[in-house]
């Protein structure tokens, strides 16, 4: 059972370096305390040591989309686009730090939401603490309640495949657009001149 909680928390770090079109972690989790003889204690430690491979995993999704998209990729003009958010909540560590909180325990992928702060260069621990706090809340919750959503979801019918089917396709498709749009978007003549305008990468 130790090699497979290790194999599981690789996993887990593993898809959740990945931006996008992979399963979320609480799926995972709802699956492993469906299918395992595990006590309450050991779903709610699974459940914290699953938080810290998903928090792990979204840093160094951050660092790398900071070192080799910001870094590699953007144009001086994107960068100086997404230099101005980036000033812009330097100083609104508390608005930050609230919004990663909320968005952890929210079903939406995480995925694309760091990819975009690690474009800003901000600290990551702004962002890391809160969302670790969050995800290990909410997979605690996932991990003790598994009997009831894994018979919710079936995973085992074809109600997984719709989850991996075209909805789930076009959902990611999505939110990595809207990174795309995150760094077009001039923000500077969007905030203080009302107007919308994009930027070349």
């Amino acid at each position: 059972m130790i090699l497979a909680s290790i194999g599981i928390l690789l996993l887990i770090f593993i898809i959740n370096v990945i931006p996008a079109f992979m399963p979320p972690t609480w799926m995972l989790l709802s699956f492993v305390g469906f299918n395992f003889d595990l006590d309450v204690y050991a779903l709610i430690v699974l459940s914290i040591f699953a938080a810290v491979a998903s928090t792990s995993g979204r840093t160094i999704l951050a660092l790398l989309s900071s070192k080799l998209i910001r870094n590699k990729v953007l144009s001086p003009r994107a960068i100086a686009n997404v230099d101005f958010i980036k000033h812009r909540l330097e100083n609104k560590k508390v608005f930050t730090f609230g919004f990663f909180l909320f968005f952890a325990f929210s079903p939406f992928p995480s995925g694309p939401l760091f990819l975009a702060y690690g474009l800003t260069g901000l600290k990551l621990r702004i962002a890391a603490i809160p969302f670790f706090i969050g995800r290990a809340t909410s997979y605690m919750f996932w991990a003790l309640t598994a009997s009831g959503v894994s018979e919710m979801l079936d995973l085992t019918s074809s109600k997984s495949e719709i989850f991996f089917g075209l909805g789930f396709i076009l959902t990611q498709a999505l939110v990595l657009y809207l990174v795309y749009l995150f760094i077009k978007i001039d923000w500077k003549a969007l905030f203080e001149e009302h107007t919308i305008r994009f930027v070349k990468i």
